[in-house]
């Protein structure tokens, strides 16, 4: 049947009108596309025959092979990993010396005081002890980490849209790096704490010479499960804030994208994001940092260890200094966490900007 009066206008005008996108959603999968992980995003509006409007958005593969996202999302996490060690080494040194340090013979009366006696003791070098653990292992967690984030955000279908998909993404990425984080950070506070017991015995003598020393004791005593010594404890810190960290990050910075004009965060905008998904992390998830680091502080020897497990160590430090005792080393923790992740999640944003 041919088209009545006007009918053969309207037509046209509605399929002039279908592809265009508003302002705000345009700029919120803008945002959106940064972050899949080599996927481009493309919002296209249609109406159905009732008249009413809908959206959908399609994904097309615009980096090539899976090889080449791949190597991108390695070298931007490798980046970011260099970057958050550097920046925030100092930071977990002391914080490491605050959490297990003695609350009945205690060396440090706070953060300023740790980090001022570390210096005047080693140097400001003093500060970066143990650092060859991490930076390496970072580089490589950090790579594993994004890399995985990228993959789950595809998997889960992430958008701007759904707050929550950030979050869901964000707790299985954190579950596959934590194979990768648990050893490195074992290794680091293995280390680490041996500057406390000198401190607080002049007359002990550290077991180890090197980090690579640490590793040999754990597996000698352990076998394959030595590197993963507090690996419970590490999972259970990394799921919830895992979700809260991506989160916080990806949405707060979808926020600021939709009120710009070119639909994209600032440079500023992304560290500032970073920095309040960072904040968030540590503060709501740092008792249970707590108990991992006494777990992963404890004596490599099973024989030797203290803690049983991580209800028995949390109650111990229940019992050595109650509430207080799980906020040991927050104030240095703070203040690193929002430099450190700023300019960690700022550095992989701009590198995976400059190489796509």
């Amino acid at each position: 049947m041919p088209d009545g009066p006007g009918v053969a206008d309207v037509r046209d005008a509605v399929e002039a009108v279908a592809p265009r996108e508003t302002t705000a959603r345009r700029a919120l999968h803008r945002a959106h596309g940064a972050w899949m992980g080599g996927m481009t995003t493309r919002t296209t509006t249609w109406v159905n025959s009732s008249g009413a409007s809908r959206a959908y958005v399609a994904h097309s593969a615009s980096e090539g092979t899976a090889t080449m996202r791949f190597a991108k999302d390695v070298f931007a996490g490798t980046c970011g990993g260099i970057t958050v060690t550097l920046l925030g080494h100092p930071f977990d040194t002391v914080k490491v010396l605050l959490q297990t340090q003695s609350s009945k013979n205690p060396v440090y009366s706070g953060a300023v005081d740790a980090a001022s006696k570390v210096i005047k003791q080693e140097g400001f070098k003093g500060l970066y002890r143990g650092v060859t653990s991490p930076l390496a292992g970072q580089m490589f967690f950090r790579a594993t980490l994004f890399f995985s984030y990228a993959r789950a955000k595809e998997f889960v279908g992430v958008s701007p849209d759904d707050p929550l998909s950030y979050a869901k993404a964000g707790a299985m990425a954190w579950m596959a790096g934590t194979f990768f984080e648990s050893p490195i950070d074992l290794y680091k506070s293995q280390w680490q704490c041996q500057l406390i017991k000198a401190k607080a015995d002049p007359k002990y003598v550290s077991p180890y010479n090197s980090v690579v020393d640490v590793v040999k004791e754990s597996i000698k005593h352990n076998g394959i499960r030595g590197p993963y010594q507090a690996f419970g404890a590490t999972l259970t810190r990394n799921l919830p804030a895992g979700a809260v960290y991506f989160g916080v990050f990806e949405n707060v910075k979808n926020q600021f994208a939709a009120m710009n004009a070119d639909g994209k965060a600032t440079n500023a905008q992304i560290v500032l994001s970073g920095g309040i998904g960072g904040f968030f992390y540590w503060s709501l998830f740092y008792p249970i940092d707590v108990v991992k680091s006494a777990l992963m502080t404890d004596a490599v020897n099973p024989a030797q260890r203290k803690f049983s497990g991580f209800f028995d160590a949390a109650g111990k430090l229940y019992a050595s200094g109650g509430v207080r005792a799980f906020y040991r080393g927050l104030v240095p923790c703070l203040l690193r966490a929002s430099p450190a992740n700023a300019g960690m999640l700022f550095t992989v944003d701009y590198v995976r900007r400059l190489i796509d």
